[in-house]
């Protein structure tokens, strides 16, 4: 058996194990008073995605280069996360009951390339992934985007706008397939023009786009989305000032200021209310929403070798732990598709 295969086989069986117990979760229990119906768009009209085809319509928009699909340059780190004492009040995992436990932690690009300049358009949304280590060895892990909705409502949605990003090429006829797709997608159109450009990976707000459900102790369930706080304070780039920059400013930038101090956020669950969209990932939550602070990351150094880690490491943003459930139906999603992702780059 091949290397690819095993990794590949290994992790998505494991991974479906996890994603089968949501599922049943999810299609026992009657809807939350928080949760809002799912879109009403005629999802019949679209492909209905697995898995596999998701990675595949990511290579059809940015290429096969056996790298991550998507959010493919970036950066790794090490660190600290350290629970807040009101975390407990809403989720019963232990990581939120202890002290304070290993991180690992990478900022990134949007678009799958591995060689996109840091200054270029598809380098926003950026992202954070973190991985908090277990004592337990149920390693809880985060994925963020510098962007606090999604370009689409699901996943088949988005895997029409890749296959049409990778059919349009700069000779095509107009309307061209993105043409064509953000005409009928408004939100998709908006998303794109309202994207922001950090000074610093340091000094920009992370949402966690993907709603989850979180118990605590007493039985009592919430859904909540994640937003990550700089303690740098937030600071972007106009478009004038982001064309000055250089190719690699963010990665420049990153490892010389975690080389002078630690890089800080805080972690807040944002609760939702009576209809709120909790499985419409591009559908924010109101600003008026309770936060409650989960804990803090401090972002403190590098891996002893940073290439072999950041190529072997993968999150799983949806696996279940107790007292956290996925929410989103993207979240199992991504969950499979991940390993994929993570057996073609070694």
């Amino acid at each position: 058996m091949s290397v690819h295969y095993s990794i590949v086989a290994a992790a998505a069986l494991f991974t479906l194990a996890i994603v089968g117990s949501v599922v049943c979760i999810a299609q026992a229990e009657k809807p939350a008073p928080a949760e809002s119906m799912p879109p009403s768009q005629d999802q019949s009209a679209l492909p209905k995605e697995t898995p596999l085809s998701m990675v595949n319509a990511l290579h059809t928009a940015f290429g096969e280069h056996h790298a991550r699909a998507v959010h493919t340059k970036g950066v790794i780190f090490e660190g600290v996360f350290t629970p807040a004492p009101e975390a407990r009040t809403i989720v019963k995992t232990p990581i939120f009951s202890g002290g304070p436990l290993p991180i690992v932690a990478r900022f990134s690009l949007f678009a799958g390339l591995p060689d996109l300049p840091d200054n270029a358009d598809g380098a926003s949304p950026v992202g954070l992934g973190v991985k908090i280590k277990s004592v337990d060895g149920d390693d809880f892990d985060i994925e963020a985007n510098q962007h606090r909705d999604f370009i689409t409502a699901t996943f088949d949605e988005f895997a029409v706008f890749l296959r049409a990003l990778g059919t349009t090429k700069p000779d095509t006829p107009h309307p061209n397939p993105v043409e064509q797709f953000l005409a009928t997608h408004p939100h998709a159109k908006a998303f794109l023009e309202s994207r922001t450009y950090p000074v610093s990976y340091a000094e920009a707000k992370y949402f966690g786009i993907n709603a989850v459900k979180f118990t605590n102790a007493a039985g009592r369930s919430v859904f909540v989305r994640y937003q990550f706080v700089p303690r740098a304070g937030e600071h972007y780039l106009t478009p004038e000032q982001r064309k000055a920059e250089s190719a690699s400013y963010l990665t420049d930038e990153i490892l010389q200021r975690v080389g002078r101090e630690p890089n800080v956020f805080d972690w807040y669950a944002q609760i939702a209310e009576q209809g709120d969209a909790i499985a419409d990932p591009s559908t924010a939550w109101p600003d008026t929403r309770k936060l409650v602070k989960l804990g803090t990351f401090s972002i403190t150094g590098r891996p002893f070798d940073p290439a072999t880690v950041d190529r072997t490491l993968l999150f799983l943003p949806g696996q279940a732990h107790l007292g956290v459930e996925a929410a989103d139906p993207m979240l199992v999603m991504r969950n499979i598709a991940y390993p994929i992702s993570l057996g073609q780059r070694q």
